[in-house]
């Protein structure tokens, strides 16, 4: 009994400390995107070089790599909010293309299945198609968010809630309660995502009638 209680213990503090540092700088960078904040770049690439390992060790191949994408979409996505807006200016919130939802809708079917497929034939991954599939869905996330598209909070909302039970099953505690906070972070960026999208479309028009 004390033996069981003491491995519940170690588990819920931390498998190890690179553990616990990538929790503390993944909510970091979440919480800075939800403010619009540029240092959201440079933190996420450095908490996900961190979860790379951390994925790795734990049988989540397909999350492990995912880590790999999310530093090079880190990188576009740094750039085009500094210069993806009108005569290089900055990027604001605008709401998703219909061709960017089909694209998104396409890539995350056609990844599930296909990924999935060779982690359960081909590799001891645990969990092959949910792996797949929040994957997937994470990147699809990660693309609109660096276009600053407001429904990237509905595509991470969505991931959360399947992140949580999935990387408390692999006893990943700590990790598993920050995707809980990324759940209630992803709430509050699409909440402040849509007040400042309603401000930047008001300010024309605003303009306009000062000037009148």
């Amino acid at each position: 009994m004390l033996h069981s209680l003491y491995e519940f213990w170690t588990a819920a503090v931390g498998n190890t400390p690179l553990e616990w540092v990538a929790v503390l700088t993944g909510f970091a960078c979440v919480w800075l995107a939800a403010r619009e904040s540029l240092w959201n770049f440079p933190i996420a690439i450095f908490s996900c070089a961190l979860y790379i390992l951390v994925y790795y060790g734990a049988g989540l191949y397909s999350d492990s790599l995912l880590q790999v994408m999310f530093i090079l979409l880190s990188v576009y996505g740094w750039y085009e909010w500094l210069y993806g807006g009108r005569s290089k200016t900055e990027l604001p919130v605008s709401r998703t293309r219909r061709w960017e939802w089909v694209v998104c809708g396409v890539f995350i079917a056609a990844f599930t299945t296909g990924f999935g497929y060779y982690l359960e034939h081909h590799t001891d991954a645990t969990l092959p198609h949910w792996d797949s599939f929040t994957t997937a869905g994470s990147l699809a996330a990660q693309f609109l968010l660096m276009r600053k598209r407001l429904e990237n909070w509905w595509l991470w909302i969505l991931v959360d809630v399947l992140y949580v039970p999935i990387l408390w099953y692999k006893e990943l505690y700590p990790t598993s309660g920050l995707y809980a906070l990324y759940l209630g972070l992803a709430v509050y960026g699409y909440l402040q995502w849509r007040k400042s999208m309603e401000k930047e479309q008001a300010a024309p028009a605003l303009q306009q009638t000062t000037i009148s």
